[in-house]
């Protein structure tokens, strides 16, 4: 369940196996100058403190320990949160650059995971071996003081709940879980719960940079990275190096226009499939044109909805909601579409089993039933940059047609999960606005044409909210583009962080 709620790279859903993002939140002391000196002196203990490396288990990385504020805006106080960070060398030979400093998105995904498992041994040979490959577990997120909500069983529950509710009892029931799993994550969660803002990651992401000995920041982010970079750069614009923005998001959406916005991505990205679907000899939902398609996998949702089918789990059978999830997971890189198709054949012939190993993978379920805080950091990241999409089930109700009509297939699930903020216990300290980052370096944005989680016309906004913002355009499927087999975007990218050159205003892949 709240499939939209995530915005991350394609690596951490498909390989182990978004969407409501944020304005910027305030508070705290300003230390927008790139001077040393400008540092309040609250915060210089933490800027000036030493990273202590140790060997991470992992061979090739290294992994230390940051200390930051709780509260930006009492620092000092003694409440601190402690941050988990790795890197891996360059690898040399050549000129380094220093650190280039990787986010995969989320709001919730572990940077270091994605360095260990990706970024560190994937990204290109010749910017590995220039820069030191750097990330780090936000706040709130998997190593970095996380923020948990519920236990493995009531979070089975929780993802099985019927999120298209039908009659009175069923949005009853819908609304009492996300009740319940706000009350979890205050429970077990309260003193990181009011702290987990983009700004207050960014702000660490900056003391992180003075740490590593970095006069400017060098950064990849990706999906919501995008928004954790933008507002990096606003926050400091003469701290920015080189920024790469790939999958980019748009500040200044409110999130119930992000959440419709990304409804419309994610009926781009399956109509995409249903095309190249209809090609396929092994296609389970039939030949025809692509709105013959939707309505064969609407359908088998209304189906399952009302039957759901066995899935080896006898606690946890293929309803709607996990279905849901399952496709929505396979949306976001095209390299799945096969495994989509398998998953839905079998599933339609009375197996749920490969379907719900897909939602597994989005919800980074394991095995023996735990789950990473993935989801739990998501909503506490999203419910704290913005005030709620909706305020109640009669505003989802009044917005109902819309999301209809932005998906006819995923609309009215997308919509009611919409409502998870609604109840959550930590007022907003952020809202929408675009960002500028006056004064700031070349950043280059890049944007996908089809992209579901982050829509094409996300990229287009902040490259030109930003003064310095140029857009790489990649005319193609799935989320993000960086590292993702275009030789086009690749050099052009490669050549920024390598040579400080961002692409020609216009450039397209």
């Amino acid at each position: 369940m709240d499939t939209r709620s995530l915005l991350r790279t394609t690596g951490t859903v498909i390989a182990a196996a978004g969407l409501l993002l944020s304005g910027c939140t305030s508070g705290g002391p300003d230390v927008a100058s790139a001077e040393p000196s400008a540092v309040p002196a609250a915060l210089r203990p933490y800027y000036e403190q030493k990273l202590s490396w140790r060997d991470c288990g992992v061979p090739g990385f290294q992994c230390s320990t940051l200390k930051a504020p709780l509260d930006y805006a009492d620092p000092g106080s003694g409440q601190d949160v402690e941050l988990a960070v790795a890197r891996r060398a360059a690898t040399g030979p050549g000129k380094r650059l220093g650190s280039l400093v990787v986010n995969p998105g989320g709001p919730g995904g572990s940077g270091i995971g994605y360095l260990q498992a990706y970024a560190g041994i994937g990204y290109p040979a010749a910017v590995r071996a220039q820069y030191d490959m750097v990330s780090f577990d936000p706040r709130g997120v998997a190593r970095s003081s996380p923020v948990e909500c519920l236990t493995g069983p009531a979070m089975d529950k929780f993802t099985q709940v019927d999120q298209t509710p039908d009659d009175e009892a069923e949005r009853a029931r819908l609304v009492a879980a996300f009740k319940e799993f706000a009350a979890g994550c205050e429970e077990r969660s309260k003193r990181i719960l009011p702290h987990v803002s983009t700004v207050e990651a960014a702000r660490d992401m900056d003391m992180l940079r003075a740490v590593l000995g970095d006069e400017k920041l060098n950064y990849v982010g990706a999906s919501y990275g995008t928004f954790l970079g933008a507002t990096y750069a606003n926050l400091f614009p003469g701290r920015v190096g080189r920024l790469v923005l790939d999958g980019a998001m748009d500040p200044s959406r409110s999130a119930l226009d992000l959440n419709r916005d990304q409804t419309e991505g994610f009926e781009t990205a399956f109509r995409s499939f249903s095309k190249d679907c209809a090609k396929q000899p092994d296609c389970p939902l039939g030949k025809g044109d692509p709105d013959a398609v939707a309505a064969r996998l609407k359908e088998f949702f209304r189906k399952i909805d009302a039957q759901p089918v066995p899935s080896g789990d006898p606690a946890r059978p293929l309803g709607e909601s996990l279905a849901t999830t399952g496709v929505i997971a396979a949306l976001y890189d095209e390299s799945a579409w096969p495994q989509l198709r398998t998953a839905l054949t079998e599933a339609m012939n009375g197996d749920g089993a490969p379907l719900l190993a897909l939602a597994d993978s989005y919800y980074e379920r394991e095995g023996d039933g735990t789950y990473a805080n993935l989801m739990y950091a998501n909503a506490a990241v999203n419910c704290l940059d913005q005030p709620p999409a909706f305020s109640g089930p009669e505003a989802v109700d009044a917005a109902l047609p819309s999301f209809e009509k932005a998906s006819p297939v995923f609309g009215k699930g997308l919509a009611w999960a919409s409502l998870n903020c609604a109840y959550w216990p930590v007022k907003a300290t952020g809202e929408a606005k675009p960002l500028a980052a006056k004064g700031a370096a070349p950043i280059v944005v890049v944007g996908t044409t089809r992209d579901p989680a982050t829509p094409y016309k996300w990229a287009q906004a902040l490259a030109g909210q930003l003064d310095s913002g140029t857009l790489l355009t990649y005319d193609g499927d799935g989320h993000t583009a960086y590292g993702r087999g275009s030789d086009c975007v690749d050099t052009a990218i490669n050549r920024y962080l390598l040579q400080g050159r961002p692409p020609a205003e216009g450039a397209r892949c």
